[in-house]
C-alpha cells in the first residue's frame, strides 16, 4: 500500500498505468496491495476507470 494514497486514487493510477485491463483486475490489485475496496462501487466510477483503461490501450496499441 502506498502511504497517503486512497483506494480511489490508486484505482485511477492502476487504470492509467495499463497494469490492469478491467475493473476486476483493478480490485484484485488493490486487495493484493492491502487496500479496502468497499468504496469502489458505482456505475460512474466504473465508467471512468474503464475509459482510462481503454485510452491507455488505444495509445499503446500498435
Amino acid at each position: 500500500m502506498k502511504p497517503n494514497v486512497t483506494p480511489l486514487e490508486r484505482a485511477f493510477e492502476l487504470a492509467r498505468s495499463g497494469k490492469c485491463r478491467s475493473m476486476t483486475e483493478i480490485k484484485s490489485a488493490l486487495k493484493t496491495e492491502g487496500y479496502d475496496i468497499a468504496t469502489l462501487s458505482g456505475g460512474t466510477l466504473a465508467k471512468q476507470l474503464r475509459g482510462l483503461i481503454a485510452a491507455h490501450a488505444a495509445t499503446n496499441d500498435h
